[in-house]
C-alpha cells in the first residue's frame, strides 16, 4: 500500500522556502522514485518554478488539482491565484497571502484524509499581518484552523526535544499562563508524542520557571505552588515525569540522555538550548551555515512538523539556503502519520 502523500508548504515564497523545499525533493528523489516517500508541495508556481530552474533544472514536479487522478509520488498544488512576481528576499503582503492559503489548503486536505501531515517552510510574521491574517505564527493559525485551544510545541534535534508551556507571550505574562491545566496537558501530550516516536517508556522533566526552582520561595512561588504538585499528581498516575529542575542544568541532563524530554516555560528557555546545538557556524566566518532541528505542533488532530528557523530574507534567491531541517521535519512527518496510520 503506497503511503499518503505528505503535504510542504511553501511558506512565505520570498524566503527560502522555494530553495530548500527543492533542495529536500532532490535529496529524497531516490526514496521518492521507489514509491516510499510521496511528496504535495503548496504554494507560488512562480517561485517554486524559479528555485528548480536555478537549482535544480532535471527535477520534475508536475501541477496537480484537486480532481487530478492518482497524483504521482513528487506534485504541485498552487495554494492561489498568482499576482505581480514575487522577488526573493521582499516583504510583501502577497508573499504573506500565499503563506497563509498553502498552510490553510494543507490543513483542509490533512482533515479530510488526503494527506498524512503537513510539513511547513518558514513564513514571515510581517508579510503574514500585511496580507490581513493577524496571528503570531504558524502554531496560533493552525489552532483556529483546526478550532483547538489548547496546542503545545515541541522542539526536537537529536536527543534534545522540548515542549514549551507558553511561546509567544511576554516574559511579564508567562507566570499567570502557567497553570496546572497547562501544565498538565503539556506533560500528557508531550508523553504521548514521545511513544509515538518509538520511546516507549519516556522520561520527562519540567524546568524550573525561577532560579534554583524558587530557592524555597525566596525568588518566587510557581515552582512550589504550581508546578510541584502538577508534576507529583502526574507521577502518580503513572507519568515518569521530575522537577521541576532548575533551568540550568535540567537541559545539560535532557544533553547527558537522563531525560527523553523537557518541559520548558517559556520561549526562550526552551529555544536557546535547541539552536545553540542545532546551529551549525562556519568557524572561518563566523556565519551559520545550517541548521538541525524540528518543530512539532502537539494537541492537533492533524500532524504538522516545521523546520526551526525563519525566512531568512538576507539570503533568499541565493541556492546557499541548507535543507537539512526541512528533511528531518519530513522524517519526523513521516514516523508520526506512519504510527497514527497504524493506530
Amino acid at each position: 500500500m503506497k503511503p499518503r502523500h505528505l503535504a510542504i508548504t511553501m511558506g512565505d515564497p520570498a524566503g527560502i522556502g522555494p530553495e530548500i523545499i527543492v533542495k529536500a525533493c532532490q535529496v529524497l528523489a531516490p526514496r521518492i522514485a521507489a514509491g516510499d516517500l510521496r511528496l504535495l508541495v503548496i504554494g507560488s508556481s512562480g517561485a517554486l518554478e524559479r528555485a528548480r530552474a536555478s537549482l535544480a533544472p532535471g527535477l520534475t514536479i508536475p501541477e496537480v488539482t484537486d480532481d487530478t487522478p492518482d497524483w504521482p509520488a513528487l506534485c504541485f498544488l498552487q495554494a492561489g491565484p498568482e499576482g505581480a512576481p514575487i522577488e526573493p528576499g521582499v516583504l510583501s503582503a502577497d508573499a504573506g497571502r500565499f503563506a497563509y492559503l498553502a498552510v490553510e489548503r494543507g490543513v483542509r486536505l490533512a482533515q479530510a484524509g488526503q494527506v498524512g501531515a503537513i510539513v511547513t517552510a518558514p513564513l514571515n510574521k510581517e508579510a503574514l499581518n500585511k496580507a490581513g491574517y493577524h496571528y503570531a505564527g504558524h502554531t496560533e493559525m493552525l489552532a483556529e484552523l483546526t478550532g483547538v485551544k489548547g496546542s503545545v510545541m515541541l522542539l526536537a534535534h537529536g536527543n534534545m526535544r522540548v515542549s514549551h508551556v507558553t511561546t509567544h507571550v511576554a516574559l511579564q505574562d508567562v507566570p499567570k499562563r502557567l497553570t496546572p491545566q497547562r501544565l498538565r496537558l503539556v506533560l500528557d501530550l508531550t508523553d504521548e508524542a514521545l511513544r509515538a516516536l518509538g520511546i516507549a517508556r519516556p522520561r520527562i522533566a519540567v524546568a524550573a520557571l525561577n532560579p534554583h526552582a524558587g530557592e524555597g520561595g525566596l525568588f518566587g512561588r510557581e515552582d512550589i505552588e504550581v508546578s510541584a504538585p502538577t508534576i507529583a499528581r502526574a507521577a502518580a498516575e503513572g507519568l515518569d515525569v521530575s522537577g521541576p529542575v532548575p533551568g540550568d542544568t535540567v537541559f545539560v541532563k535532557l544533553r547527558a540522555g537522563q531525560y527523553d524530554a523537557v518541559v520548558a516555560m517559556y520561549h526562550d528557555q526552551g529555544h536557546i538550548p535547541v539552536k545553540l546545538l542545532g546551529f551549525s557556524v562556519d568557524p572561518a566566518t563566523g556565519k551559520w551555515d545550517a541548521l538541525s532541528g524540528v518543530n512539532i505542533t502537539l494537541g492537533l488532530p492533524i500532524i504538522r512538523t516545521s523546520v526551526d528557523h525563519g525566512t531568512a530574507f538576507d539570503i533568499a534567491g541565493k541556492g546557499i539556503a541548507s535543507e537539512r531541517s526541512l528533511v528531518e521535519a519530513i522524517e519526523y512527518a513521516e514516523q508520526l502519520a506512519a504510527h497514527r496510520a497504524a493506530a
